[in-house]
């Protein structure tokens, strides 16, 4: 088995802490618009740099039996496992009883499951097509001026982030080298710190809905037009932020390089806390809504997200994140060989 590169393992560690530390905050935007820039800042690329490192280690998907069937165990059951557990907690935190369970409808975090089920599926279809990316920029444009695409599996989410997935496919090992350069690691800061105050700026100004991607340009109250010309904006500024973002990881074992292996435990597992948190009143207190406070809830959001990539959380787990299940697929079968043939 190959040795895991360090340097992703760090990347989708410290991109999984950035989705905790982003819910978390969620509930601390209102009437804070450090916060907001903060939170706007962070949906800009945390997602944009786990889907592009997603499609780069997805290049040599060749829909494979083997293949099919960890798309299946790694996707698919844990999709409909956690789809269920999320409905049933969400009928009890937010009192909703009668809410029935709809493996259609992706609730919360389990969309990625779909959106990264698609997006493998088609890894053939994109390596056959010439300009791979600008097609797929065309399909998340349109996607953004049709509001009749509805919510059945959350297909505008699919659609708008795909030329990131695509763009993960066309990387190659020289492509994140570049980035991780010591002018782009110079650099990096200061885009970040540009990015934040652009981001408080724009705050009172724009939506930070068109960083979810999950809504076409009518449905934010824009003209149609918007939708083509904001996912181009949003694209070019992920892709900015997402290459400084690699630039800071660090490329060497570290103490939580082997906690990236099991970023999708974290990702599955953490919302259940962050929807409790609520329900619960971890928000009440006023001192969590000033600045000690947002501190705070990002500290113990990062360490509740690393506590649960951890290898114990992943071998008690592994039954449903990533069951084996090889009885439920046939085994492939010997070709017999003919005799007097070579």
């Amino acid at each position: 088995m190959p040795e895991r590169d360090a340097f992703f393992d760090n990347a989708k560690y410290l991109a999984i802490v950035l989705v905790a530390v982003g819910h978390a905050w969620e509930p601390l935007r209102d009437g804070s618009r450090g916060v907001s820039a903060l939170y706007l800042v962070v949906y800009a690329f945390h997602m944009p740099a786990f889907i592009v490192v997603s499609g780069y280690f997805s290049r040599n998907f060749d829909a494979g039996p083997e293949r099919v069937r960890r798309l299946v165990t790694g996707l698919v059951v844990p999709y409909v496992v956690f789809e269920t557990a999320y409905t049933f907690f969400t009928r009890w935190t937010d009192q909703e009883p009668d809410r029935a369970v709809s493996l259609l409808d992706p609730l919360y975090l389990t969309w990625f499951l779909v959106a990264l089920f698609v997006w493998r599926l088609s890894t053939p279809l994109w390596r056959r097509v010439r300009q791979p990316v600008p097609v797929a920029l065309g399909v998340a444009m349109l996607a953004s001026l049709t509001p009749s695409i509805g919510d059945d599996l959350d297909l505008q989410r699919v659609l708008q982030f795909l030329p990131y997935f695509v763009l993960g496919l066309c990387l190659r090992p020289e492509h994140f080298r570049l980035v991780r350069r010591r002018a782009v690691r110079v650099a990096a800061l200061p885009v970040f710190a540009f990015a934040l105050l652009l981001a408080y700026c724009a705050v009172p100004r724009m939506s930070g809905a068109w960083f979810y991607h999950r809504d076409s340009a009518q449905e934010l109250g824009a003209p149609a037009w918007a939708g083509p010309v904001m996912t181009l904006v949003a694209f070019g500024c992920s892709l900015v932020l997402v290459a400084c973002f690699l630039a800071l990881v660090p490329g060497r074992r570290t103490w939580f390089t082997v906690l990236g292996a099991g970023t999708l435990y974290g990702y599955l597992l953490h919302g259940f806390l962050v929807q409790g948190a609520r329900f619960w009143g971890w928000y009440g207190p006023a001192w969590v809504h000033g600045p000690l406070g947002v501190g705070v809830v990002a500290l113990v959001a990062a360490a509740v997200v690393s506590a649960l990539c951890a290898p114990p959380v992943r071998r008690g787990l592994r039954c449903v994140v990533e069951p084996e299940m090889r009885w439920a697929f046939r085994q492939r079968e010997a070709v017999p060989v003919q005799a007097g043939r070579v």
